[in-house]
């Protein structure tokens, strides 16, 4: 930004203020009309979480969450589930203190990350989204005419990344753990 003004200074000194004023402006309007796209969403994203379709996920996938993560803890279980189900119906508000909550419910006082703990930073950082309403908002912002047309793309590509993150971490996990009873038995 600085070499940007250096150059615009001395390029064009006239121009420099009217152009910093129009960034901010266009800056502004774009804040503003993120805004109301997301006043919009997370009213939506409401009356999701007041129907209780954010619980009925949750427990739809504590099966899978066990499976993958490989706690018997049912409360660290659930908060995992909501934690997941929050990212996937792009409630990224609530899917923070959840994520948080159930690192701090996965923590064995080791000092270290355990299987379930990195699992847990890779399926948030894949998180499969049903509703991208960040990308939609911003797409609506920007004028696009069809600003969720994104959302068949975005969950195919975040259901391929979430995939082949979780086989990753057991792939990687399985071979650290073998290798860590053949040096044991050495």
């Amino acid at each position: 930004m600085l070499a940007s003004m250096l150059v615009l200074l001395v390029a064009n000194p006239a121009a420099m203020l009217s152009e910093m004023i129009a960034a901010s402006t266009d800056a502004l309007k774009l804040c503003i009309e993120l805004c109301a796209v997301y006043a919009v969403w997370l009213g939506i994203l409401e009356l999701v979480d007041a129907s209780g379709l954010g619980e009925k996920l949750a427990k739809l996938l504590r099966p899978l969450i066990k499976r993958i993560f490989k706690v018997e803890d049912e409360q660290t279980q659930r908060l995992i589930a909501m934690n997941v189900s929050a990212n996937m119906l792009g409630i990224g508000n609530a899917a923070t203190p959840l994520g948080i909550k159930s690192m701090q419910a996965l923590d064995d006082g080791s000092g270290k990350a355990n299987f379930a703990m990195i699992m847990l930073i890779v399926v948030n950082a894949t998180s499969i989204q049903l509703l991208p309403t960040t990308v939609i908002g911003l797409r609506a912002a920007a004028g696009s005419a069809h600003p969720a047309d994104i959302i068949l793309p975005t969950l195919l590509a975040t259901f391929v990344t979430t995939a082949t993150g979780i086989l990753l971490v057991h792939l990687i996990h399985n071979i650290f753990t073998k290798n860590g009873k053949k040096l044991a038995k050495k």
